[in-house]
């Protein structure tokens, strides 16, 4: 039995108002870098210190081109060190429209160093909780991480906790199809199916992008705020991409930056909406495009970079001048300078 088809069973047996939601994340791929030198080799190639990386915590981290533009971004974690076999693996979740490209173009940089890339037959689940929901999970799982970015391991697979807008608890959990079927009969009347959407308008909500296949090479990280929720050592020395990233963050004033906003729900489909630009209603030019975008009930959730001069007045439109006018919304964390706007 799948890991899918073990999550439709969950749904089958949920008690009425269960607090816990099961979503299936098969927009994400799970790619592990293993060998001797595992970590000196993505510490050069990512945006993240990944020397610094121990087994309790994840992080974010982005992969970038020469010219500081994001082709990826991830979250990054070490797996602990088995018994038999101390050699190191990082392991990192990335959009699954993009992971191929991702394994081939790291691979091509790994030359003689020891390391291997490879996808791993491991399936990614959202979970959340609110209320009691979180104690019923941790009586079926074990005790899990609170904070987020930090992460266990059970038998169930690995538990990182995700960052949330609303004050629920959400992780990624990443396991085997055996470890699913294990795990299945003590979620079986505690848990609900929830869909894929509902669980990226999460990730908007909490500021969190994605880089996807349509938005590879668009966006340097700090115009979609990716310094501002650690996605970006500014310490580790160099990486590709390095000098043109710290000279934005050091010497010159970002114009751009990411933002959140909705558009109602029969504007277009939420799954066409990446990359496409986005217009200021006094100018006939595009000011930016849109990062993420996901349906919430009624409206779709968008994170899009933007001219900061453009939402300072008049309004923003999607796909067109006169396209759906987006109904901006404040981020969870703040954008520098807005204690003096």
């Amino acid at each position: 039995m799948s890991a899918l088809q073990n999550l439709s069973m969950l749904a089958g047996n949920v008690q009425p108002g269960a607090a816990i939601r099961l979503t299936e994340l098969s927009s994400l791929v799970v790619l592990e870098a293993k060998g001797a030198d595992t970590v000196d080799f993505l510490h050069g190639q990512l945006t993240q210190d990944v020397k610094t990386l121990d087994t309790g915590n994840a992080r974010l981290a982005g992969y970038c081109t020469a010219k500081g533009r994001m082709l990826a971004s991830t979250v990054v974690w070490r797996a602990a060190p088995a018994l038999d076999d101390p050699t190191p693996r990082i392991l990192l979740m990335v959009d699954a429209g993009l992971a191929g490209t991702l394994q081939k173009r790291l691979s091509m940089f790994v030359l003689r160093a020891k390391v291997k890339i490879t996808a791993l037959a491991l399936h990614v689940i959202g979970v959340s909780a609110s209320g009691a929901g979180r104690a019923a999970l941790e009586a079926a799982v074990g005790a899990l991480p609170h904070s987020p970015w930090t992460r266990t391991d059970h038998a169930s697979g690995s538990w990182i906790a995700a960052p949330a807008a609303d004050g629920q608890a959400r992780w990624w959990w990443i396991a085997s199809e055996d470890q699913i079927a294990a795990t299945a009969p003590a979620l079986g009347t505690i848990a609900a199916q929830s869909p894929l959407q509902a669980w990226q308008a999460d990730d908007i909500a909490a500021g969190l992008p994605w880089i996807s296949a349509a938005t590879q090479d668009l966006f340097v990280p700090q115009t979609v705020n990716f310094e501002l929720i650690g996605g970006v050592s500014f310490t580790k020395g160099c990486y590709p991409g390095q000098e043109i990233v710290a000279r934005s963050h050091y010497l010159g004033k970002l114009k751009r930056r990411m933002f959140l906003g909705y558009i109602p729900a029969q504007s277009a489909p939420a799954g066409e909406l990446a990359a496409v630009d986005i217009y200021h209603s006094d100018d006939p030019q595009p000011c930016g495009r849109i990062v993420n975008a996901a349906l919430d009930q009624d409206k779709i959730a968008l994170l899009f970079e933007s001219t900061l001069v453009s939402v300072q007045a008049g309004t923003l439109h999607v796909g067109a001048l006169d396209g759906p006018i987006i109904t901006l919304q404040p981020l969870p964390y703040s954008l520098p300078g807005d204690k003096e706007a």
